[in-house]
């Protein structure tokens, strides 16, 4: 992870819509960055932000994919598991877990 993850963090990351939009969108399948923009109703400047912030923290991971016409573009996929915080001695426990990535049935074979 390239940053570590304080309550002031997790809330700032998670009171946008939009990035809560794309995690949710993104757990489903991976999508390219137009299709968020178009799925998001935001504009492609915000969405571009947006996956920034989530790639910064690992909650979203890039990979290239190639479309029947052989154009190159970055598809993006969830990391983010589940997000659970405590509230103790005046203070938040934030424990983030992601996703394991699952073993190619294939390839194991």
């Amino acid at each position: 992870m390239t940053n570590e993850w304080d309550a002031d963090t997790l809330f700032d990351v998670f009171e946008r819509e939009t990035a809560r939009r794309i995690l949710a969108l993104t757990s489903v399948e991976p999508l390219s960055a137009q299709a968020l923009v178009d799925r998001c109703d935001a504009s492609e400047a915000t969405v571009y932000r947006r996956i920034d912030v989530l790639e910064e923290y690992d909650l979203l991971e890039s990979r290239p994919k190639v479309d029947e016409g052989g154009n190159h573009y970055e598809v993006y996929e969830t990391n983010l598991d589940s997000v659970c915080f405590e509230l103790r001695d005046g203070g938040f426990t934030i424990d983030v877990s992601y996703r394991r990535e699952l073993v190619d049935e294939e390839s194991s074979i």
